[in-house]
């Protein structure tokens, strides 16, 4: 048995909170539960085999924000109606942590975007996010305009209501929600998808993950809003500069079949196939 520990990461619910109980009886003192609410990656400890998130897609992504750049793999384990980041789910989450410990998974990289916000001459955002930033208004009438340069070179304005930035593991979030294409996490891309444009033709796009894309935000851009894997908002300033480019530090995710992935899919999208 492998004598590194486990951290647990608990979301705040009856069901995940029971499933943790049972959990560390297992594990004993090979279990070590972590608070992400109220401590700082650097607190996490060196010998963690693993960290288990028993929660939804919601608390995967924020604990994926958590541990920052640590090399650390993450096993999402589903409490909740649609996940996509959580293969496992707690009816056989027994089982999972059996093949765990006896070393019996694969590690599936995921890619990250860094996102930096330049304010002035002052870089006041550098966060990495696993699914997306969104970038709207907080008043709905009006429309957002956001020039987009690829590679310092201009490609478009999107006058929308919104525009999101995302990994292909977040293009089956709110990216999929408005419009956008379902790409597997291994298709190395960003994908760029209008809420709502203003023009028909802006259509999503999909661009290679070398790519490095600026977004200045154009017109009167007075209540606009960039949120960071639908968790963290930052109030947009006018002169605001977005800077987001494919992050050195992916996510390790847990995973127990090879072709896990379709079947995740088929199943939270209701194909013919899944069950």
């Amino acid at each position: 048995m492998n004598t590194k520990r486990i951290g647990l990461v608990i979301k705040n619910d009856d069901k995940a909170e029971k499933k943790a109980r049972e959990l560390e009886k297992r594990l004993g003192d090979q279990c070590v539960v972590i608070d992400v609410r109220h401590s700082k990656s650097k607190d996490i400890p060196d010998d963690l085999l693993c960290m288990i998130v028993l929660g939804g897609d919601g608390t995967f992504l924020s604990v994926a924000r958590f541990i920052e750049n640590r090399d650390i793999p993450l096993m999402g384990v589903k409490f909740g109606e649609v996940g996509f980041l959580a293969e496992t789910t707690e009816d056989n989450l027994s089982e999972a942590v059996a093949s765990l410990l006896d070393g019996k998974y694969f590690i599936q990289q995921r890619t990250r975007l860094d996102i930096k916000v330049v304010r002035g001459n002052e870089q006041i955002i550098d966060v990495d996010v696993l699914n997306d930033a969104v970038i709207n208004k907080s008043a709905l009438s009006r429309l957002a305009s956001c020039a987009v340069y690829i590679d310092s070179t201009y490609l478009t304005t999107y006058r929308a209501d919104g525009l999101i930035i995302g990994t292909p593991t977040g293009s089956t979030a709110y990216s999929l929600a408005a419009g956008g294409p379902v790409v597997h996490p291994a298709v190395p891309s960003i994908i760029l998808t209008p809420i709502c444009p203003f023009t028909l033709t802006n259509r999503p796009l999909i661009i290679p993950d070398s790519t490095k894309i600026e977004i200045r935000l154009e017109g009167s851009p007075e209540d606009m809003i960039l949120t960071l894997d639908g968790q963290e908002g930052f109030e947009m300033d006018p002169g605001d500069k977005i800077f987001i480019k494919k992050s050195r530090n992916n996510i390790k995710m847990i995973s127990f079949e090879e072709q896990s992935y379709y079947k995740v899919l088929k199943t939270r999208l209701k194909w013919s196939g899944g069950r």
